[in-house]
C-alpha cells in the first residue's frame, strides 16, 4: 500500500555557528511508515539536523516538525512520539540490560506490570534474552545496539531517529541489526530516520535515501530514481573485463566517443563516459575474437550514485568559490580607479 503521509517535514532549516553554515536551508519531507537514509560524510551535518529535529538545539532560521509538532517550541510533545539511538548509546554499566530498560519504563511513566511485560516481549523481539540480566558493561557494541533498540521501543514511539546505528558493528551483527530496523517500518508501521556514512549498509534497508554535503542536501528520492537521474545526465560507469586484456582493447577504449576516464581495477577496466558504450564494446569484441569475462553498468549503485552527485556537488561549490572572488576582484579595481 502506498504511503502518502508526510511525518517529518523541514523547511528552509538552517544552522549556523558564526560564518560556518552547518545546515544549510533544509527541506525535507519523509512519509510515514518509510526507512529514510540520511547520507554524508563526517562533517556533512546530518547529526546537527537530528539535534534540530529532537529539539536539542535551535535553528538559525526555518522550522522543524514531526506528527505536525513544533521541533523547537514543542519539543517535550515531540519526544513523546520520538525515540532516538545515538551512534554511541550509553547505559548504566553497573546495572542489567532488564534493570536499564526498568529505569527507561519508569522515567516514561509506566506501571510495574506494563514494564515487566514489555520488557520480556522487547528482549525477545531484539534477541537479548540471554543477555538481560548481564550488566550492561560487559556488552558487545552490537548487543548495546540491540538492547538500544528494546529502549527506544519502551516508550512505543511513531518515529525512531538512529544516528551512525552500524557503526563498529561487525558483518554479522551489522546483518542482524539491519534486518531488525527494517523490521521496524515494515511490520510496525513506523517511520525510521538512520543517519549514515556507511552507503552499502543503507542501500539494503531505505525506501528512499537523501544526499548531504556541506550542509546542504542535494539530492533525495529511491535509489532507482537517483540513478535514472544520473544516466539522463550523462553519467556513466561500465566494469568490463576481456580476454586477452592487451593495448589494442585498452586503446579502442580511449578512442570511444564519450570516454571520461578508464582505470585498471585488479582484472577490471573502470570506463567512466556520458554515454551507454555497452553495444559498441560488445560488437568490438565480437569482431576482434575476444572473449568477455565481465560487463556490468554500475550506474544503480548507491556508492556511484554518491560519487557522482558528490563530485557535481564539488565543482559547483568551486564555481561559486571562484565567481566570488572575481566579484572581489572586480570591486576591488572599480574603488580603484574611483
Amino acid at each position: 500500500m502506498a504511503v502518502n503521509k508526510t511525518i517529518i517535514c523541514t523547511q528552509g532549516l538552517t544552522k549556523a555557528y558564526g560564518s560556518k553554515v552547518a545546515v544549510n536551508h533544509l527541506d525535507l519531507s519523509i512519509r510515514e511508515g518509510e526507512v529514510f537514509g540520511l547520507l554524508g560524510p563526517n562533517g556533512a551535518g546530518k547529526t546537527t539536523t537530528i539535534l534540530m529535529l529532537l529539539g536539542l538545539t535551535e535553528p538559525t532560521l526555518g522550522s522543524a516538525q514531526i506528527g505536525g509538532i513544533d521541533c523547537t517550541r514543542n519539543s517535550i510533545q515531540v519526544k513523546r512520539i520520538t525515540g532516538y539511538l545515538p551512534d554511541n548509546v550509553g547505559f548504566y554499566p553497573d546495572m542489567s540490560g532488564r534493570e536499564n530498560l526498568k529505569f527507561t519504563g519508569r522515567l516514561n511513566g509506566l506501571d510495574e506490570k506494563t514494564i515487566n511485560e514489555k520488557i520480556e516481549v522487547l528482549l525477545e523481539r531484539v534477541g537479548m534474552t540471554y543477555a538481560a540480566d548481564q550488566k550492561t558493561g560487559t556488552y558487545s557494541k552490537g548487543m548495546r545496539q540491540r538492547l538500544g533498540i528494546a529502549d527506544v521501543l519502551m516508550k512505543d514511539p511513531k518515529v525512531i531517529i538512529l544516528d551512525e546505528p552500524t557503526l563498529g558493528l561487525d558483518p554479522e551483527g551489522m546483518r542482524e541489526f539491519l534486518h531488525l530496523i527494517k523490521q521496524l517500518a515494515a511490520e510496525d508501521g513506523r517511520t525510521v530516520l538512520v543517519s549514515s556514512h556507511q552507503l552499502y549498509q543503507i542501500q539494503q534497508i531505505c525506501d528512499r535515501v537523501g544526499i548531504f554535503v556541506s550542509g546542504s542536501l542535494i539530492a533525495s528520492g529511491r535509489i532507482e530514481e537517483l540513478g535514472r537521474q544520473m544516466a539522463k545526465e550523462g553519467h556513466y560507469v561500465l566494469e568490463v573485463a576481456v580476454h586477452p586484456c592487451d593495448d589494442k582493447f585498452l586503446s579502442f577504449l580511449h578512442s570511444m566517443a564519450g570516454v571520461l576516464a578508464v582505470e585498471k581495477e585488479g582484472e577490471k577496466f573502470i570506463v567512466q563516459s556520458g554515454r551507454d558504450l555497452r553495444k559498441e564494446i560488445t560488437a568490438f569484441l565480437g569482431q576482434n575474437d575476444y572473449t568477455l569475462l565481465h560487463l556490468r553498468q554500475k550506474g544503480g549503485d548507491l556508492d556511484e550514485i554518491y560519487r557522482c552527485y558528490f563530485e557535481k556537488a564539488e565543482q559547483e561549490s568551486e564555481k561559486d568559490d571562484e565567481n566570488r572572488k572575481s566579484r572581489r576582484s572586480s570591486g576591488k579595481k572599480r574603488t580603484g580607479r574611483a
